[in-house]
């Protein structure tokens, strides 16, 4: 036996449901630091260099991310009827 239940809600509505934490202010604050520190880099390495040191889990989870991302890609290419 299936049951489907259908809610519609917001992503906030949910998170409340859920008990999850509210972290919209570590996000903003994240964010502008993210944002004031890409200020004035012109130079794509400096951007990659950077990137690598912010992200979470570093340079491996930016290949973590590259993979899954290439990995969602080449499925779709394959359900469209592409190579």
């Amino acid at each position: 036996m299936k049951v489907h239940v259908e809610v519609d809600c917001t992503p906030e509505e949910a998170r409340r449901f859920l008990g999850l934490p509210d972290v919209a202010k570590a996000n903003d604050v994240y964010v502008d630091a993210v944002a004031k520190a890409m200020q004035g880099v012109g130079d794509l390495e400096k951007l990659q260099s950077m990137a690598k040191q912010i992200a979470p889990m570093g340079e491996i989870g930016l290949k973590l991310f590259q993979q899954f991302m290439d990995a969602g890609t080449a499925g779709s290419k394959k359900k469209d009827g592409g190579t």
